[in-house]
């Protein structure tokens, strides 16, 4: 079915924009100047395709480096087979002790409410089960995770994540999330969305109404780059902050797409502004097939060493490789420790300079 982008009546829809979403070459070819290695790859792509309509009215038609377009539209470089590369790089399911529960840092575990997404974005991790089986969590499922989580008293954070949880109607979340907030050990619930970004007509006044009921909860999203940043995605991350709903964001270091610190330091900007605090910069998984999005470790320390001292301390994300075989997050980042001894350490500041800072007398 062609949709026409901006054209409906229904576009401030978010279901609309779910069950529109665009995802056969033909589609696209509609609202894109395809290149032939664009058209090879949707032919018969190896990852799930689907593009909200709003999401693909943010591309560029003509320019195949559209940040927008490069982060939706596959290309044959996802067929490349690389030995460092792993169908599950963060042994998600050797970490999973029951079905829709990652159990990986000892005080908190992540909830697997859906495969499903508003927009497939190519350079996801979960990609061996995401778009390639579009089921949402069963009640048997639910009760399973629930039992988990309510058996292991350790466990002080949830996070909900998919797929994205926003895929769902009020009604279905709040099942999820009043189940959780039914535990007595569980302090803090968080969702990882990127609704706001690619369907953020999802992020409604009834939606934020509801999740006010369960606080202390969290809302983490992914801004991979500052033309992401519309009235659309403003609006939507307004009305959780001024619900007090606190939202951070994990930006993705993607080649040729955001690996830049022009890029970088325009993007933390803008997400200041709209109060959502740039929270992780996440160097690419070794996921099968996104190879091509992969940039070099010293980029990313490039990029934080240009931001350290040269804007607010709160603009700077942490630099983060997720440990292969489930190692867990690691902060990588400019060394500024020179030397230390019992007496001083030796440092360097954000612009070159080096001073002493003496060890207390103890």
């Amino acid at each position: 079915m062609s949709v026409c982008l901006g054209c409906s009546s229904k576009w401030h829809d978010w279901r609309w924009q779910l069950r529109n979403r665009l995802r056969t070459r033909e589609e696209l070819a509609a609202y894109i100047d395809l290149t032939t290695d664009e058209e090879k790859a949707l032919t018969e792509p190896i990852f799930a395709v689907g593009v909200t309509p709003y999401f693909a009215s943010l591309m560029d038609r003509t320019d195949p480096n559209c940040p927008i377009r490069r982060q939706v539209i596959p290309l044959s470089a996802e067929g490349r087979g690389i030995g460092h590369l792993h169908r599950d790089p963060l042994n998600e399911e050797g970490l999973s002790p029951v079905p829709r529960i990652i159990h990986r840092y000892p005080d908190r575990v992540v909830l697997l409410a859906t495969e499903i997404c508003h927009t497939y974005c190519r350079h996801c991790t979960r990609r061996r089960r995401v778009g390639m089986m579009e089921h949402g969590l069963t009640m048997a499922e639910l009760d399973r995770a629930i039992a988990y989580i309510a058996s292991h008293e350790e466990v002080r954070d949830v996070l909900i994540s998919g797929g994205d949880p926003l895929i769902y109607s009020n009604r279905q979340i709040e099942r999820i999330i009043a189940r959780v907030r039914a535990i007595p050990h569980v302090e803090i619930i968080r969702i990882g969305t990127r609704a706001p970004v690619t369907n953020p007509f999802r992020v409604t006044p009834d939606f934020v109404a509801m999740l006010r009921k369960y606080h202390p909860i969290w809302i983490n999203v992914q801004f991979n780059h500052y033309r992401e940043i519309t009235p659309e995605s403003a609006r939507a991350c307004s009305l959780l902050v001024d619900a007090g709903i606190p939202v951070g964001n994990q930006t993705v270091l993607l080649r040729g797409i955001n690996d830049s610190l022009e890029v970088q330091r325009r993007l933390v900007h803008e997400l200041l502004k709209l109060r959502v605090r740039p929270y992780y910069l996440y160097q690419c998984d070794l996921a099968e097939g996104i190879e091509h999005f992969r940039t070099r470790v010293a980029k990313g320390i490039e990029i934080i060493e240009g931001l350290r001292g040269h804007t607010s301390g709160m603009a700077v994300p942490t630099f983060v490789i997720d440990a292969p075989g489930g190692g867990g997050k690691i902060p990588i980042g400019p060394q500024y420790l020179i030397s230390q001894s019992p007496e001083k350490v030796v440092l360097r500041t954000y612009d070159g300079k080096i001073v002493e800072y003496p060890e207390p007398d103890v």
